[in-house]
């Protein structure tokens, strides 16, 4: 238990910070509430009211998400073979050129499709 001990601390300190920031953020932060700061805010646009049910997305909006979530994955494939790309030699190269062209391909095809314009 006695090398948990800096751990747990650090870890009670984390939340007491975390809680105490909050806390003191609601205690001495400025209170001057009005319409303008409780409208939703959209872009500078003016808000346009929504069915009950909260409207729909159009499907453009996920598509883009998912190729923002697909390149954030190559990334965290990148790092790691950049650490280790002298201990892998030839093999490690011709793995992420294959990597890479993989995705290459998927990028391609919805910039042929028209998945990067936003109309």
């Amino acid at each position: 238990m006695e090398l948990y001990t800096p751990v747990l601390a650090l870890a009670l300190l984390a939340a007491l910070f975390a809680v105490g920031s909050v806390i003191m953020s609601a205690v001495v932060g400025p209170k001057r509430y009005n319409r303008a700061k409780l409208d939703s805010y959209e872009c500078g646009i003016e808000p346009t009211p929504q069915p009950v049910g909260g409207g729909r997305f159009p499907v453009k909006y996920y598509i883009t998400a998912m190729l923002f979530i697909v390149f954030d994955i190559e990334i965290i494939f990148l790092y790691p073979w950049a650490v280790y790309f002298d201990s892998m030699k030839f093999f490690g190269l011709i793995e992420m050129v294959v990597f890479i062209g993989t995705v290459f391909v998927a990028y391609a095809y919805v910039w042929r499709r028209g998945g990067l314009e936003w109309d």
